[in-house]
């Protein structure tokens, strides 16, 4: 893992919280469809902030709860990936007047912020 994550890890987890924070702001105001395989992805997202946030963030117990609620996370958002895909090779798929929020486009960054948080977690500090 780069040393540049592990001098911004306190940075990188308010940037989460406030992703997740921001999506739900969005859902409650109606700019965005209820979904539940975002609902689900962008509390994964706001809890593993929380956890980087945490004062020892890579004890045992904090990677375990992360590797779970990740785990969970990841799941549900390769379900809603997948359903994209299988759009996609039926011919049925279309981007959408507002292509940015796309479902298969958003849940590919959800996956990426997912496992991102996840390895931040379980990455070794680096030594001095």
């Amino acid at each position: 893992m780069p040393v540049f994550f592990w001098k911004h890890t306190r940075l990188i987890g308010i940037a989460a919280i406030a992703v997740s924070l921001l999506t739900w702001i969005s859902e409650f105001m109606g700019v965005v469809y209820e979904c539940p395989y975002c609902r689900v992805q962008r509390t994964v997202i706001g809890l593993l902030g929380l956890l980087v946030l945490l004062p020892r963030p890579f004890h045992w117990t904090v990677r375990y709860l992360a590797s779970v609620i990740g785990a969970f996370g990841f799941s549900v958002g390769s379900t809603q990936h997948f359903g994209g895909w299988r759009r996609m090779m039926s011919g049925e798929f279309t981007w959408g007047e507002q292509w940015y929020v796309n479902s298969w486009l958003l849940s590919a960054c959800a996956l990426f912020m997912i496992s991102g948080l996840v390895l931040l977690i379980w990455a070794r500090e680096p030594e001095s």
